[in-house]
């Protein structure tokens, strides 16, 4: 159906199957997968989703306001109607959400540009407004009447998944709003913020305005965070720099640290407050500005990781932060509880026939024979690695599901094996 029609609903032809590989590759695709994943309850009825997925069981996906809806056939044939309700956001939810989108010049370039920027899930939920499912909020209906999440309605989310990729407006379809009156929306919006406003009187008698000071409203609130981080000075100056001050390098360094200091503040306002990084980290978090080479060479050797190392330690920040360096950086002993999760998960992942032969040490599993890793991180979720040229690189994002994080290590089609 054309995308641009009055009627909110959009159906999405079949999918072939996802054999051997990640279920999505684009940040919505795999932030959607995140939440159905963080929130399931039943991971053997995942298992049996992710199954029914990957084989093509699943029809074209009819997807409207408030509802997802696709017939998928178990292995013997049968065929299953598998709906699955995700609650509509409200008026006021919306009239917030498009507020906070125009007040963020990038996220109205983007969406009329019909993109969608991934900071607007973190955007919106500042704004008391979430987009992505939480705990109960998928609703499943099959008429194979399971009394939760079936495998049916398990692999007609993970077929979301993928559409995400094709599309991440797919998302606020669901969500209660189609593109077209989307866009309309935030341009009718957008351009009511470019009316001026009437201009103010000019001022008023010293005199009576004093005499009005007890009945004056309260001074408005401070104002919020800054939109992007502040330029520092250059120090392209005529005057000579003191021995042993280098200017390229402590000007990278002072914008990199307003960088970071705009996210702290963001962070301290949202109260969400980071244990502070160590000075390896802090290296790292530097190096993946992209500095000049000079200062990136001063980051390697300081750092003690030399440039191969930096450039995987940048790797791995840039899919986690702190987080993925820890697996980067990191062997640990799984024991206890945590064991015996990973032990179940990996158990659930693969039918017995497609269980790979794992090798395991500390919390490290490798297949047989393979280039290819999964590292559990400290929070239960898994970490792709693939080996390339003698080193173990991290290869994508951490996922619940170590069957997926495997399928992500694996090198693209026509990159061969990693040597």
């Amino acid at each position: 159906m054309n995308r641009y029609d009055d009627d909110p609903e959009r159906t999405f032809a079949a999918l072939p199957p996802a054999r051997g590989k990640a279920f999505a590759a684009s940040w919505w695709g795999r932030a959607w997968l995140q939440a159905l994943e963080d929130t399931a309850l039943d991971l053997a009825q995942l298992k049996a989703g992710r199954r029914l997925a990957r084989a093509g069981a699943v029809g074209a996906v009819s997807v409207r306001p408030g509802r997802l809806t696709a017939v998928v056939q178990d292995r013997d044939g049968t065929a299953h109607r598998a709906d699955v309700l995700l609650s509509e956001l409200s008026p006021a939810q919306w009239d917030r959400l498009l507020d906070m989108t125009v007040e963020r010049a990038g996220h109205v370039a983007a969406l009329l540009d019909r993109e969608m920027p991934p900071h607007l899930v973190e955007d919106a939920a500042s704004a008391g407004v979430d987009l992505l499912p939480g705990i109960g909020d998928l609703e499943p209906e099959c008429d194979c009447d399971a009394w939760d999440h079936c495998g049916h309605t398990a692999a007609l989310c993970y077929e979301v998944a993928r559409l995400l990729d094709q599309d991440p407006f797919v998302l606020l379809l669901m969500r209660g709003r189609a593109e077209p009156a989307l866009l309309q929306d935030l341009q009718a919006r957008s351009g009511a913020r470019a009316v001026p406003e009437p201009a103010e009187p000019e001022g008023v008698d010293a005199a009576e305005a004093y005499a009005a000071g007890d009945i004056l409203p309260p001074l408005p609130a401070p104002p919020g965070l800054p939109d992007e981080p502040g330029t520092p000075p250059s120090l392209d100056t005529d005057t000579p720099p003191a021995p042993g001050v280098d200017p390229p390098a402590l000007e990278y360094l002072a914008a990199r640290t307003a960088v970071y200091a705009h996210r702290l503040l963001a962070q301290a306002l949202g109260g969400d407050l980071r244990v502070q990084l160590s000075s390896g980290q802090d290296a790292v978090r530097l190096a993946a500005g992209d500095p000049a080479r000079e200062v990136a060479d001063r980051l390697a050797d300081g750092s003690g990781r030399g440039r191969e190392g930096l450039a995987t330690a940048v790797r791995a920040w840039r899919l986690g932060g702190p987080e993925a360096l820890s697996v980067l950086d990191e062997e640990w002993q799984v024991e206890g509880e945590a064991l015996a999760r990973a032990r179940a998960a990996l158990e659930a992942a693969w039918d017995p026939d497609e269980r790979p032969e794992l090798r395991a040490r500390g919390n490290r599993w490798t297949p047989a024979g393979s280039a290819t890793q999964l590292r559990l991180g400290r929070d239960g979720r898994w970490w792709p690695y693939r080996k390339e040229r003698g080193r173990w690189q991290p290869a994508g994002e951490p996922t619940r599901d170590p069957a997926t994080a495997l399928a992500a290590a694996e090198p693209a089609p026509g990159e061969g094996e990693a040597p």
